[in-house]
C-alpha cells in the first residue's frame, strides 16, 4: 500500500524513515516518518481519502499509537 501512495506523503511535506513488524506479530506495524512541520503533520493526518484507503487495505487507525518527537531529534545522515 505505501509504495502506491507514498507520492501523498511526499505532496504533504512527510517522508517514510522506517516501516517494519516484529519477526513474532506481522500486524504490529511500526512506522517511524519525518515530516517538514507540525502543519505538515496535521493536514497528512486530515487527509481523509488517504485514511479510507488506509482503511480498505487492512489498517486498523483506530487502535494507531503516534508519538510526536521533540525538535531536538534527529535522524542519522552519516552512510
Amino acid at each position: 500500500m505505501f509504495i502506491q501512495n507514498e507520492h501523498r506523503l511526499n505532496a504533504h511535506g512527510g517522508k517514510l524513515v522506517f516501516a517494519g513488524t516484529p519477526s513474532d506479530n506481522e500486524n504490529k506495524l511500526t512506522v517511524i516518518m519525518d515530516f517538514e512541520s507540525m502543519d505538515s503533520l496535521k493536514n497528512f493526518g486530515s487527509d481523509e481519502e488517504l485514511t479510507k484507503t488506509r482503511v480498505e487495505a487492512g489498517a486498523m487507525v483506530e487502535t494507531g499509537v503516534m508519538t510526536i518527537m521533540n525538535e531536538a531529534s534527529f535522524i542519522s545522515t552519516k552512510s
